[in-house]
């Protein structure tokens, strides 16, 4: 299965809770910070409520 490598790229200062929720069980907090995770559909809309804080791209592994 294919994975995901998410960036934070912008500050979650002033989101929502929700967001800020999301953030967290992605694994960032940080700008700067990269996860990588499997692409799935949970994660698929965690990554959708956070898209404008968030760089994503495919990663082979």
């Amino acid at each position: 299965m294919a994975k995901l490598k998410i960036t934070q790229v912008r500050s979650k200062i002033g989101g929502t809770a929700k967001q800020h929720d999301n953030l967290r069980s992605l694994g960032l907090g940080k700008i700067g910070r990269s996860v990588v995770r499997e692409d799935r559909p949970e994660v698929r809309g965690q990554i959708t409520i956070v898209a404008h804080l968030v760089s994503v791209e495919e990663v082979d592994e």
